[in-house]
């Protein structure tokens, strides 16, 4: 099943590079133009400089594998000389308080979807990922992971990092949204081996960076003719792994922002709607007191909560009118493939290429943000949403199916730039 193996790793050098506070970004995918600018002005070492390159056209690119060069040559950037698996903390607040999720970057064998071993989630488009791919071939270098969750009940995994975690981590720095990232290396090949083992019987579900991961499968392709053994580097991908039942393993709901549909009249909405989900006006009260509600109507059956020219409405799914959904079982029971089908597609006339597109739809991750837009005159509806529930995800993967773009949000994000995992086909990985 998955193939993992411990890696030499390429990290900042705080005695040169300076404090990790200064240099760590979020992913590529989440970084606004102004956040951008901000990251960068922090240092001109910045990891945003590497996976957000500036400058025209394909030039980028090559700036950005000039930058890392350079780094590298200057000891900013360091290889380990050991083989670790580095055991990642982050800690963050989270519904009034703290928590620490918990895994490790290692290197993983490359497999597609079909395989059966690395099981995808949620559709992915086309652009980001081709994006990504002129980076790598510039860099040869995986400068963020992809996030996978794997099944470990015994949390026999986790033990293996016990006796490292006593000690300070060897690195640790704060990213603007509050995040503490702590990393240690589990260096000890004993360890690194029954670690090996025990993720060799499982699958390994991705969480978020599709497109990262399918970036790295094709790097993978177009480096093999270089590769001088079954074992090279280039079969393998950067990956953060978290157990199912961690504790601090957050899943939040991303909510749906309805805007520029022409002839939307919402009494009409609410006759259509009618026929398949039980409507009921609710009080305009806050996001709290709104996402309760949510959360108590879900909990029986799908629901979904409804803003709409100053009024709103929850929306609870009758029975048996999830058949009407198209696919099996398992994508009939979740939100997100019933609010797209049955309200998005069905009765809003906003199909799968315009959600896409976002011709008519915006995805929002905060509910009191989402609730604000409501207002807004080019806002026809706002749809709140529970979160997916991480044994949906799982078993929506193990059936081979995908959910809707954007179905889960794992909060908080990874950091990038904490663990480079350079890719190169004479090397064994």
């Amino acid at each position: 099943m998955a193939d993992i193996v411990a890696f030499r790793g390429i990290l900042y050098d705080p005695a040169r590079a300076g404090s990790l506070d200064r240099l760590l970004a979020p992913p590529y995918d989440v970084i606004s133009d102004a956040e951008r600018a901000a990251l960068a002005a922090k240092s001109p070492h910045n990891a945003v400089r590497l996976i957000l390159p500036e400058g025209a056209g394909d030039e980028k690119y090559a700036r950005a594998a000039s930058d890392l060069r350079r780094w590298v040559d200057e000891g900013i950037l360091r290889r380990d000389d050991r083989r670790a698996l580095y055991r990642y903390h982050q800690r963050f607040a989270s519904g009034g308080r703290e928590v620490t999720r918990t895994g490790f970057i290692c290197r993983i064998r490359l497999q597609r979807f079909e395989e059966g071993v690395v099981l995808p989630h949620e559709r992915t488009l086309s652009g980001p990922k081709l994006d990504r791919l002129k980076l790598k071939r510039a860099c040869r270098t995986h400068l963020s992971q992809v996030f996978g969750l794997y099944s470990d009940p015994a949390r026999k995994i986790d033990a293996e990092f016990a006796a490292l975690e006593k000690g300070p981590p060897e690195l640790e720095g704060r990213t603007d949204d509050g995040v503490v990232h702590r990393m240690w290396r589990l260096t000890d090949p004993a360890a690194q081996q029954r670690v090996t083992e025990a993720m060799a019987g499982k699958k390994v579900y991705i969480a978020d960076g599709h497109h990262r991961y399918e970036t790295m499968l094709a790097i993978r392709d177009e480096l093999r003719p270089e590769a001088t053994s079954p074992r090279s580097s280039v079969e393998y991908g950067s990956i953060f792994l978290t157990g199912m039942e961690d504790p601090g393993l957050i899943v939040l709901p991303t909510h749906r922002v309805v805007h520029g549909l022409r002839g939307f009249d919402l009494q009409r909405f609410l006759d259509r709607a009618a026929v398949r989900f039980e409507v009921q006006e609710l009080p305009p009260d806050g996001a709290d007191a709104l996402r309760g509600r949510l959360a108590e109507s879900g909990r029986a059956r799908p629901s979904f909560v409804l803003a709409s020219g100053g009024h709103v409405f929850l929306l609870a799914l009758r029975r048996g009118e999830e058949s009407a959904v198209p696919g099996p079982a398992p994508l009939r029971k979740l939100d997100v493939p019933i609010l797209h089908a049955l309200i998005l597609e069905e009765i809003l006339g906003i199909d799968r290429g315009a959600q896409e597109r976002q011709v008519n739809l915006r995805y929002v991750k905060d509910a009191p943000s989402a609730l604000e837009q409501a207002r807004l005159p080019e806002v026809q509806a706002v749809f709140l949403l529970n979160p997916t529930r991480v044994e949906q995800l799982r078993e929506v993967a193990d059936a081979g199916e995908v959910m809707p773009q954007k179905s889960t949000f794992f909060f908080p994000k990874l950091a990038s730039g904490l663990v480079l995992n350079p890719i190169d086909p004479r090397e064994e990985a």
